[in-house]
């Protein structure tokens, strides 16, 4: 199995697992007063460091949540101020869409969030506006500094779905993370909420987190998050130049043997995303005949829905198109012999498709 699907899900990196392991078998709750209890306790605040520190945030400025999709919802429902519209650009996460934007900002062919409509918007009044660091399908990196420019100049909320790509804070209010996209465990996220944000909280019970979240914490997984946030500050630079020079290659190697156009755009994009339309095949039929490639035709979180993804009808993509759209998702491990077979595979599968018969 050649797996180029990180965007979907990263594989746990080895030193996070080690790292959780004492604590997958620790008794104590974290919020426990007694010494199993706050040896848990120590164990997240270090973790909670670690996550503030790759995004240039404070420690107490960290809710552990479980996942994105948990922290995107905490964000826009428990942040919003009373009265105030939330816009969101037209290619966010189904996460962040279900909770239901009042208004969907348009983006350019390559994704890029329209500054235009968005101050356009911003002029009838203060508003929480929700634009993610990177597209989850097609990788297009959002003019964050900005969009967080234009929300100070009329006091309006930035929150930023850094999911596939942490950012810093800059100018940022609310800002998700997600484990499993950065090599660390499923079943974490992060959101951070600058000091002096308000936040109701969305599941209640105990008075965990300061409030703000209520539920006992995960230790385990608490501490994955936290060494995967260590291993990607330090990691990040190298990874980016890895990782871009292998979406370069694997974009030759399939432009060398078949007829596509490129959607990820090859500037600004996430180093890992290739998205490509393959003319004259059904990409979801396509990935069936490829069982030893792992590989998406969009966003996993839409994966049972009906009808073509939003995300690529937002750029101006046909249906057809949309249809004929398949996803490459690399990452940390990902090699040049990987890259080359895979794109051998995959060429070798759409001309038997084209050809009608098997490859």
């Amino acid at each position: 199995m050649i797996y180029l699907d990180h965007l979907a899900s990263t594989p746990l990196d080895p030193a996070v697992l080690e790292a959780m392991l004492p604590w997958l078998t620790h008794a104590g709750n974290p919020h426990a007063r007694h010494r199993p209890g706050w040896a848990a306790a120590d164990a997240i605040d270090d973790a909670r460091a670690e996550v503030a520190a790759l995004l240039g945030a404070k420690p107490g400025e960290v809710v552990f949540t479980s996942g994105a999709t948990e922290a995107n919802n905490l964000a826009l429902l428990g942040a919003r101020p009373d009265g105030w519209p939330v816009l969101a650009s037209a290619i966010e996460h189904p996460s962040v869409l279900a909770c239901g934007p009042d208004a969907r900002l348009p983006v350019d062919r390559r994704g890029v969030v329209d500054l235009e409509a968005l101050e356009t918007a911003l002029r009838r009044g203060p508003a929480l506006v929700s634009v993610m660091a990177a597209n989850n399908e097609v990788g297009t990196l959002q003019p964050l500094a900005g969009i967080a420019t234009l929300c100070r100049a009329y006091d309006a909320l930035f929150h930023c779905d850094a999911a596939q790509w942490p950012v810093p804070m800059d100018g940022i209010d609310l800002l998700s993370l997600s484990g499993h996209k950065l090599y660390g465990p499923q079943g974490i996220g992060a959101l951070v909420v600058r000091d002096g944000v308000h936040l109701r909280p969305q599941i209640r019970g105990g008075h965990q987190q300061s409030g703000r979240r209520a539920g006992t914490l995960p230790t385990a997984l608490c501490v994955g998050l936290g060494e995967a946030c260590r291993l990607a500050r330090l990691r990040r630079d190298e990874d980016s130049r890895h990782i871009t020079a292998r979406r370069e290659r694997l974009f030759r190697r399939l432009a060398e043997r078949l007829d596509i156009r490129r959607t990820s755009p090859a500037e600004g994009c996430l180093p890992g995303c290739l998205n490509i339309v393959v003319p004259g095949v059904d990409a979801a039929d396509l990935l069936l005949d490829l069982p030893d490639v792992a590989l998406s035709t969009g966003s996993a979180c839409s994966t049972g829905r009906a009808g073509p993804s939003h995300v690529l009808l937002a750029l101006g993509l046909t249906p057809e198109d949309a249809h004929a759209s398949v996803r490459f998702g690399l990452g940390r491990t990902t090699t040049d012999a990987e890259v080359d077979e895979a794109a051998e595979r995959f060429a070798a599968t759409v001309t038997a498709a084209r050809r009608g018969s098997s490859p």
